[in-house]
């Protein structure tokens, strides 16, 4: 059976009986006042009695500090969003109250546990998509296989905890809530968002000797857990259709939750088999993996982004370079980059740069011994002794491009052999090899005009 849990999504709304908000001081003609204590006037105690509401939704929010001005107490809202808050003074009739909102802003709307598929057909389909989006990407940019550290295998490290809460089936429910707790002070995001964690089994199918899956064999079952984390936002607003009214109306808005933007799969599925020694982690946007959300809840440490690892491996090339850092030595090192990955494109792993492979690379594109003696030092200074690029993230399989100031050319990848480089009348030129059809901004036209030709 395939059983999932959803829960939590953090507002960072609020309204006072739909007349202030909190995490303010609100003042308002019937909540405002200085008191001023003098002697001989007369003191009285009295109560104030509110309820603070989403702004948005009108939901009652439980957990909102309310203190008078006098400081007289502080108390709590309950879970349907009351407060009774006494104090003393001038019977003045006007009191100053402060609406603190104590845990940040992030409350938790909404808890369920539902078994799959006893939900409606039309919400299957719709969480199916879901998780599809939240394993999709480009393997290494915004899907990233990460090891787990030896010291998160051992008890009580985050690994530890995950195989813990896989082996729970969702079913300890404080288990559940502690992994709530930690997306919830980790994950960076400041509007609405709505945590879906699943539990699953696969039985993986039996393969014959050569190469058929067996779908009624099978030698394992994969059982893992995945969490995504989508946002929640408001529809746009606009004019809508009222076929009952059969009028053009201002639509309502509603709250609509999105394509993940975070995720992850434990155990990964390698090789046809579990791995409990990694997690795959999908990010939506492949520059913000949030670090400290994956050291938490994860306890992996984030590699380069993918710009960051092509900036830093561009860096490397540079420094090692130095004045030989030419138009033709940069071509060559493009070409052989390609020509690697397209030789390792079979291989079910991508091609992985270390130290030592980007040494290599520069070697065979006939960078000199010369330069090569500084490689080691560059390349440590750099990066880390330890860094690996993932190769389809530093190259350019797809384009080649050549930049001025003022001109950019952009080059099939595997025609970079039509531009050259000459000295012309002591300037230096790039020379670009062209044939009949040439286009200016959608003309068709020569590169010499007929009267040149003729001469």
């Amino acid at each position: 059976d395939l059983f999932f849990r959803f829960c939590r999504w953090a507002l960072p709304f609020f309204g006072v009986s739909a007349v202030v908000s909190c995490d303010n001081v609100f003042n308002t003609p019937d909540m405002y006042g200085t008191q001023v204590a003098e002697y001989g006037v007369p003191v009285m105690e009295y109560v104030v009695k509110g309820k603070v509401t989403d702004a948005n939704t009108g939901n009652p929010i439980k957990g909102i500090q309310v203190t008078s001005d006098d400081g007289y107490e502080q108390i709590l809202t309950s879970g349907t969003g009351d407060f009774e808050c006494n104090g003393g003074g001038m019977p003045d009739g006007k009191v100053k109250l402060t609406f603190t909102d104590i845990d940040g802003e992030k409350n938790v709307k909404f808890t369920s546990k539902d078994a799959f598929y006893s939900l409606p057909d039309d919400d299957v389909h719709k969480y199916c998509d879901i998780f599809k989006k939240s394993l999709s990407g480009t393997l290494g940019k915004n899907l990233i296989n990460m090891e787990f550290p030896l010291e998160q295998e051992m008890d009580g490290g985050t690994q530890d905890f995950l195989m813990k809460l896989r082996e729970s089936k969702l079913d300890d429910e404080n288990l559940v809530n502690e992994f709530y707790n930690k997306i919830i002070d980790t994950y960076a995001y400041d509007m609405n968002y709505y945590i879906i964690l699943i539990h699953a089994l696969y039985d993986i199918p039996g393969k014959t000797t050569d190469g058929f899956e067996m779908e009624d064999a099978s030698d394992e079952v994969y059982e893992f857990i995945m969490c995504s984390i989508c946002p929640v936002n408001l529809t746009k607003a606009g004019l809508g259709y009222n076929e009952v009214k059969n009028t053009i109306e201002d639509r309502t808005r509603d709250w609509m939750v999105e394509a993940p933007a975070k995720s992850f799969l434990f155990p990964v599925f390698n090789d046809r088999s579990t791995d409990i020694h990694n997690v795959l982690y999908y990010s939506k946007n492949p520059e913000e993996l949030q670090a400290d959300f994956v050291a938490e809840v994860l306890g992996s440490v984030v590699p380069m982004t993918a710009d960051n690892q092509k900036e830093t491996f561009n860096t490397i090339i540079t420094e090692t370079l130095g004045d030989d850092c030419d138009y033709e030595t940069i071509k060559t090192i493009h070409e052989t980059l390609n020509e690697m990955i397209t030789e390792s494109k079979d291989s079910p792993e991508p091609l992985v740069l270390t130290k030592t492979g980007v040494k290599q690379l520069l070697e065979q594109s006939g960078v000199s011994d010369e330069k090569m003696e500084t490689f080691d030092k560059d390349f440590e200074e750099t990066a880390g002794a330890k860094t690996e690029f993932l190769a389809s993230n530093v190259a350019s399989s797809r384009k080649f491009n050549i930049q001025t100031p003022d001109v950019v050319i952009k080059v099939n990848p595997d025609r970079t052999d039509l531009i050259e480089t000459r000295i012309i009348d002591g300037k230096q030129c790039l020379v670009i090899t062209v044939n009949d059809h040439i286009e200016v901004n959608g003309v068709n036209v020569r590169t010499i005009s007929s009267e040149q030709l003729e001469e």
